[in-house]
């Protein structure tokens, strides 16, 4: 073998030795991160949130040029929030009042209501800003009345009835104390308790299905045997002044209207100033703007 190809072997030996510790080490790499921020959801909200992650990689490469290696990431992730706005109450929820005649039938709907939170309980001292009052009692008495007549006149909320025994009479009762929503304790379970709240709070009424039919009875009752032979409707219009005031919106004047309804100028005068005179209203315009505003023409 010549002194050149000895050389030329030598060289080639070198470029194909073993890499030193430091080259070996820079290939194995260890990281870890941590961080932590703050978000502020649209609510608006408070937020904290933490993450930690490690990466390990590995690799070696042969002599012919091959390459090897594996790599994992593994990652955790935690966060908090809160949020509150405003709407029906504090972050949109209901305001509640609970009104009880006993402590153990107080501490059960509390119990009920406290743990959802679509619901913001009122304590006492602040239960005049209620969206919501729910009276609870056995049967409606004498006590149960005078309650529901002082809630009658907090013209802010709305008050609910969640009671034991509920007797026929009780119904005419509950019309004249401007009871919302009626709910009998034996089907009161949390779902029925938060839809009944619910709804008070959207402006609507919930009543048992045979409630309801005798609710519906007693007005007809009322229509058939008070009103009708009196020529009134529930209305507070009349079917002659509602048909007058009507022709009015259309712009009749008084004799078109005489004619029209075949009576005389004087009696369409007279009906049209009782309307005004019973109802407070100020004039014709105000009447028809009355008069539709209500539904009644």
């Amino acid at each position: 073998m010549t002194t050149a190809e000895t050389k030329s072997r030598t060289t080639e030996r070198g470029q194909h030795r073993r890499p030193d510790a430091a080259q070996r080490a820079a290939r194995y790499t260890t990281g870890a991160d941590t961080g932590t921020g703050t978000g502020a959801p649209t609510a608006p909200a408070t937020g904290t949130g933490t993450g930690t992650g490690t990466v390990t990689g590995m690799g070696a490469r042969t002599g012919m040029g091959a390459r090897t290696g594996t790599a994992t990431r593994t990652g955790t992730a935690t966060g908090t929030g809160t949020a509150a706005g405003v709407g029906t109450g504090t972050g949109g929820r209901v305001t509640v009042a609970v009104y009880a005649e006993d402590l153990i039938l107080q501490t059960g709907m509390v119990h009920q209501l406290r743990t959802r939170p679509e619901i913001e309980l009122i304590p006492e001292a602040e239960a005049d800003r209620a969206q919501v009052s729910l009276v609870v009692v056995d049967m409606v008495d004498d006590r149960t009345v005078q309650l529901l007549h002082r809630l009658q006149r907090n013209t802010s909320t709305r008050t609910g009835l969640v009671v034991g025994f509920f007797e026929s009479g009780a119904l005419q009762t509950m019309i004249e104390c401007g009871v919302a929503a009626v709910l009998r304790r034996g089907e009161a379970d949390q779902d029925r308790l938060i839809h009944l709240v619910k709804a008070m709070a959207n402006g609507e009424g919930v009543l048992p299905g045979d409630l309801l039919g005798k609710l519906l009875d007693h007005v007809s009752s009322l229509q058939r045997t008070v009103l009708d032979p009196r020529g009134l409707t529930l209305s507070t219009l009349t079917a002659r002044e509602a048909e007058m005031i009507r022709l009015v919106s259309e712009g009749y004047d008084t004799a078109e209207i005489a004619r029209k309804t075949s009576y005389s100028e004087r009696t369409v005068k007279n009906v049209l100033h009782e309307v005004a005179t019973r109802l407070d209203l100020r004039n014709r315009a105000h009447a028809v703007g009355y008069a539709m505003r209500h539904g009644l023409i």
